[in-house]
C-alpha cells in the first residue's frame, strides 16, 4: 500500500518540524513537504500532489 502524502503548512518552523517528526514514524505516513505561508503551499499542492494537507488557518499572505 502506498503511503499518505501529506503537506505540512504552518509559519511556525518548530511545529513544523515537529510534526514531521511525529508523522514519519508512522510507516503509513509520508511528509511530502513543508510550507511556510499559503502562497508557497498552493504552488507545492499544485506540484507535489498530495493526498492530505494540514494547514494553519492564520498563514502569512495567505490564511488556510
Amino acid at each position: 500500500m502506498e503511503p499518505i502524502r501529506i503537506l505540512i503548512v504552518d509559519d511556525h518552523p518548530v511545529f513544523r518540524q515537529g510534526l514531521c517528526d511525529v508523522l514519519e514514524t508512522d510507516m503509513h505516513m509520508e511528509v511530502a513537504g513543508e510550507a511556510a505561508d499559503g502562497e508557497v503551499a498552493i504552488e507545492m499542492a499544485h506540484e507535489l500532489r498530495p493526498d492530505v494537507i494540514l494547514m494553519d488557518i492564520n498563514l502569512p499572505t495567505i490564511n488556510g
